[in-house]
């Protein structure tokens, strides 16, 4: 086989695709990364196991076709230190040697047959399929990827739950401490169906689909998915189980509403949380009329601080507790310039909800508090 191809197109490829192959591998074929040159298409397959990564490049002059693997580590490394310019691959199709020529040298190693690679188990002919923007996948994966579990117990909660109605697709992670509730008025579906989707396609999904502008297909069944956009395809398997009602535990009635600037109340929490209790991370938030008073304190350390920051509320003030990295965190996810905080009292959920949503979308977080001492 022969082919010549730009040496960052081929780069950028392969940087998009490797971050799926994983530090110790079961099988040391998915140590490397799978070319398949059909045409002047070359097609690059990474894997490790659990969840592939496809892409394409197209290539020059090409000769013959077939297979070929060759450890990632041996041309990314090189890769990145060049500047562009074209490859001249040559692959003997019997003793696997690769020789790379280019303006100012060569590279000459030896790489594996391509049909030892795992292959990927085709969908049921059942699965279910839905169509939507890139930027919007990528909007619905960033801002509820945070809010996933670390559970042994329960791994139905290590991932983010798409729950596909006829009147909208809507987009869940929770912890059992935070909650993001995303939905998508804009897509509809014939049927009800839903997924998990593992935190690492998950994490690899939020890397690739920021190149991307066009539309992205979802497929699945009950044990993959297939996400595949203009430059990429992605097939995961998924987490098996059933998804908690997350609805149940959403508190309906919650009497104070707090409206208050998003970027002032981070900012201020982020200040105030330096004197928090290393292991709690408690901040006290006092509302009263027209303003909130957030304040944390450290006994062991003697430290403490308090700030005050204007909201638009009237009624009976309110003393509640937050786990100030998860208020944080909630905060840093949210687009609109104010959000509300809808409370009730000091032992139930809040949520936390823009009062801007983009066009179509419907956010809502919701956080448990921590016990006050006083």
């Amino acid at each position: 086989m022969k082919f010549n191809v730009s040496s960052t197109a081929l780069l950028s490829r392969l940087q998009s695709i490797s971050k799926v192959i994983a530090s110790k591998n079961s099988l040391p074929i998915l140590d490397c990364i799978l070319f398949e040159l059909e045409g002047n298409k070359l097609k690059i397959t990474a894997s490790d196991v659990d969840t592939r990564m496809l892409t394409s490049v197209e290539v020059q002059n090409a000769e013959g076709s077939g297979l070929f693997a060759v450890t990632a580590k041996i041309l990314l490394e090189p890769l990145k230190e060049l500047p562009e310019q074209p490859l001249n691959f040559e692959i003997n199709d019997e003793s696997m040697e690769i020789l790379i020529h280019f303006e100012n040298g060569r590279y000459n190693f030896v790489g594996q047959k391509g049909d030892t690679y795992p292959q990927q188990k085709p969908l049921k002919e059942t699965y279910t399929s839905i169509t939507m923007g890139a930027q919007k996948l990528l909007n619905g994966v960033s801002r509820s990827l945070f809010a996933t579990a670390e559970d042994e117990l329960r791994p139905v909660m290590n991932g983010i739950y798409f729950d596909i109605q006829q009147e909208n697709l809507t987009i869940v992670a929770s912890d059992g401490h935070k909650l993001v509730r995303l939905s998508d008025l804009s897509i509809h579906s014939p049927e009800r169906a839903s997924f998990i989707l593992p935190k690492k396609p998950a994490n690899l999904l939020k890397n690739i689909l920021a190149k991307e502008t066009e539309e992205v297909q979802i497929r699945f069944d009950d044990n993959n998915a297939y996400v595949a956009g203009r430059n990429f395809e992605m097939i995961s398997r998924l987490i098996e189980g059933r998804y908690p009602n997350y609805n149940s535990v959403i508190p309906q009635e919650n009497p104070y509403r707090v409206t208050i600037d998003r970027i002032s109340f981070l900012n201020a929490l982020k200040r105030v949380s330096v004197f928090s209790n290393a292991s709690s991370s408690l901040v006290k938030l006092h509302v009263m009329e027209g303003q909130v008073v957030i304040s944390a304190q450290d006994i062991d350390y003697s430290t403490s601080a308090e700030e005050k920051i204007l909201c638009d509320f009237s009624g009976a003030e309110l003393k509640i507790g937050f786990k100030a990295t998860f208020l944080i965190e909630i905060l840093g996810n949210i687009a609109s310039e104010h959000v509300v905080l809808a409370l009730a009292d000091p032992s139930r959920a809040g949520l936390i909800i823009p009062t801007e949503n983009e066009e179509n979308e419907e956010l809502l977080m919701l956080l448990m508090p921590m016990m006050l001492n006083d």
